[in-house]
């Protein structure tokens, strides 16, 4: 019997590393050129041919598998590194700080991201009976756990679609509610019902990210919101920096000043027209906030990213560049 089951491990640890050679395979079929290009709505596909410094951004619900290389998110104080044997798992939109670890010419970096619509994970929970309730506690809105071979398998069929493009309008919301069903019945199966189920501390935070995201360029006020939340101020500071690793205060900073980054590229708008766009009174203030975050001063860093996109734009556009420069990392 131990001699069955131990021909079933080896099998399934082959047919993975089957699975992970060829998502790779077709992930850099698809993106030829350093970046990220999106496909099909929801799904994005990243290549990068070098390590890349920290980059700033704001990512929507989503399941973060690597097919080639590493990579390390850092939201506040904690840090999540994953690679192609771990996927993470994110499910409620927040800023980040991510790095490309591991990438090289040869070898590029090379990532999938889906997104997760909240509604869809809600279906998904009905129909196959995983609508229990989590006790009200908190959870960590980002997570990384082990790749099993049932959810890379999707994955790669999902991937395969791509080149079928006749039969992706039938099979691929099938294969995303799999992905969603595996998860589900996975490590990270409670983090993805709080997101979905309204109740508990978890998805009251989730609608403060709502709010703070609508009105980021409005004065916070942290009293009305843990309020209207039917907080106290205390408990909804501790609860919102257990689901997001960061203070209110810290989340609205960095979604302001990546907001005003993407108007100083995508607008041509200079550093104080960007500052007071987002909310900043004070041009000084963004100034320091700005370089503490990106480490240059606002024109600085955007005149560096323009000339790196110069650099990598010699097979495509130096536009497209510029916006999947933009685009958040997976």
């Amino acid at each position: 019997m131990d001699g069955i089951n131990q021909q079933q491990v080896e099998r399934e640890a082959v047919r993975a590393q089957a699975n992970r050679e060829e998502l790779g395979a077709r992930i850099a079929q698809v993106v030829r050129a350093d970046g990220t290009i999106q496909p099909i709505p929801g799904l994005y596909l990243s290549r990068a041919s070098l390590p890349r410094e920290r980059l700033p951004s704001v990512v929507e619900p989503s399941l973060c598998v690597i097919a080639q290389g590493s990579k390390e998110i850092l939201m506040g104080n904690r840090r999540y590194r994953y690679d192609p044997y771990h996927y993470l798992l994110t499910t409620v939109q927040l800023p980040r700080v991510s790095q490309i670890l591991e990438a090289s010419p040869a070898q590029p970096y090379l990532s999938f991201r889906l997104e997760l619509p909240p509604t869809l994970v809600g279906t998904v929970m009905a129909e196959t009976g995983h609508t229990a309730a989590p006790e009200r506690v908190d959870v960590s809105a980002v997570d990384v756990s082990s790749l099993n071979g049932e959810l890379l398998d999707a994955i790669v069929r999902l991937v395969r679609l791509l080149d079928c493009p006749a039969e992706a309008k039938a099979l691929m919301p099938l294969i995303m509610r799999e992905i969603i069903y595996r998860l589900l019945v996975g490590d990270q199966g409670n983090r993805l019902r709080h997101t979905a189920i309204l109740g508990g501390y978890t998805s009251s935070i989730a609608r403060a990210v709502e709010r703070l995201h609508q009105d980021f360029d409005q004065p916070l006020r942290i009293e009305q919101i843990a309020h209207d939340l039917g907080m106290s101020v205390s408990s909804f500071h501790h609860h919102f920096k257990a689901v997001t690793a960061m203070s209110p205060l810290q989340f609205q900073k960095q979604l302001r000043l990546q907001q005003a980054r993407h108007l100083m590229l995508g607008e041509n708008l200079d550093a104080a027209s960007a500052a007071y766009r987002v909310g900043y009174q004070d041009a000084s203030h963004f100034n320091r906030e700005y370089k503490s975050l990106f480490g240059d001063p606002p024109m600085r860093d955007v005149q560096r990213l323009r000339e790196t996109a110069k650099e990598s734009a010699a097979d495509e556009p130096a536009r497209a560049t510029l916006h999947s420069m933009l685009m958040p990392q997976m």
